[in-house]
């Protein structure tokens, strides 16, 4: 900030100095029926201006963050209905899948047997 202020100093400097040359310029406020004129109003134009920027600021981050909360919420309560959905949907498949689950049951159990016949004759067999 100790940088800005000769900077912020020297413009209002100039901005006075405008004013006193060149005249009016234009630039009026209504504040409670009382006029303000030239720099000063030009200078709470842009206070009053910045004040709204700020509380407009807040408001939106205000508004995110419970957006936010409401999406998330959202976000949980649709995964959980997509995992039920999924759950049910394979139960209303499995009775038709049991045809394709037969042969693949006896697939594995001829593997997982041949499997443990080969460890078997692998432990017995002397080094």
């Amino acid at each position: 900030m100790k940088k800005y202020a000769p900077l912020l100093l020297l413009f209002l400097f100039i901005m006075v100095a405008w004013e006193a040359m060149v005249g009016p310029s234009g630039m009026s406020i209504n504040i409670d029926g009382d006029q303000l004129h030239g720099p000063g109003a030009a200078l709470a134009g842009v206070l009053f201006a910045g004040g709204g920027l700020l509380i407009a600021g807040l408001v939106m981050l205000f508004v995110g963050m419970v957006l936010a909360l409401v999406f998330a919420g959202l976000g949980v309560l649709a995964v959980g209905g997509l995992a039920l959905g999924a759950i049910v949907l394979a139960l209303m498949i499995s009775p038709l899948l049991l045809p394709l689950a037969i042969p693949l049951a006896i697939i594995w159990y001829l593997a997982s047997r041949t499997r443990k016949q080969r460890a078997g004759h692998e432990a017995v067999k002397p080094s």
